[in-house]
């Protein structure tokens, strides 16, 4: 296990260097999007139109996140992950189009998605659910919003980290998935344990 600072664009062959178990903190800028911003840009993408912003080796969050506006300025109150799940069936193709580099998110995803990171070279990075204040903490700008329109959760927003972090690496580009690894060992140890009990 590493801890690692890589600032946004991310390259691809440090990338691929990352773990299961490394912890990164990410500085530049960081783009949320949901499932609302995920379809409307795969829409944009099928209808020739170019997005608001350049994807192209980002790190992309899974947050709602909770803003207000002072003085014709946006100002980040907290940023907690969306369970990623939700964009299981998007987040491939996604990665493909886009070229994005690392999925900001909680609670890991699909098989297809550890597929499309592993073949397009990016990584799953978790950070912990329901610490939204302290999330916000790595933020230190709000550089911009798009698709406002889709609500205020949903909407596409250009965030610049500072340090943002600890962010494990859940799932990496060699097709490793710390979730799978915590299943595995933990039906092994239930079968110990079973044992162990006369249980079995």
């Amino acid at each position: 296990m590493k801890e690692i600072r890589l600032n946004t664009p991310l390259d691809e062959n440090m990338v691929r260097d990352l773990v299961i178990g490394d912890v990164v903190y990410l500085s530049g800028e960081i783009f949320t999007a949901r499932d609302e911003a995920h379809i409307h840009a795969l829409e944009f993408l099928k209808e020739g139109k170019n997005l608001p912003v350049n994807l192209r080796d980002a790190a992309v969050f899974h947050c709602g996140p909770i803003m207000q506006k002072k003085n014709n300025s946006w100002h980040l109150i907290a940023a907690g992950p969306t369970t990623s799940s939700r964009m299981n069936l998007l987040e491939p193709e996604f990665i493909e189009k886009f070229g994005v580099r690392a999925i900001i998110g909680k609670g890991g995803m699909s098989k297809p998605t550890l597929d499309a990171l592993s073949k397009f070279g990016c990584v799953y990075l978790a950070i912990t659910g329901g610490a939204a204040l302290l999330s916000a903490k790595g933020i230190k700008n709000v550089k911009g919003v798009h698709w406002l329109d889709l609500g205020m959760p949903e909407a596409l927003w250009i965030l610049e980290g500072e340090n943002f972090g600890p962010l494990i690496v859940a799932m990496d580009s060699n097709n490793s998935s710390l979730y799978d690894k915590v299943d595995s060992d933990t039906k092994a140890n239930m079968s110990k344990i079973r044992k162990e009990l006369g249980l079995d």
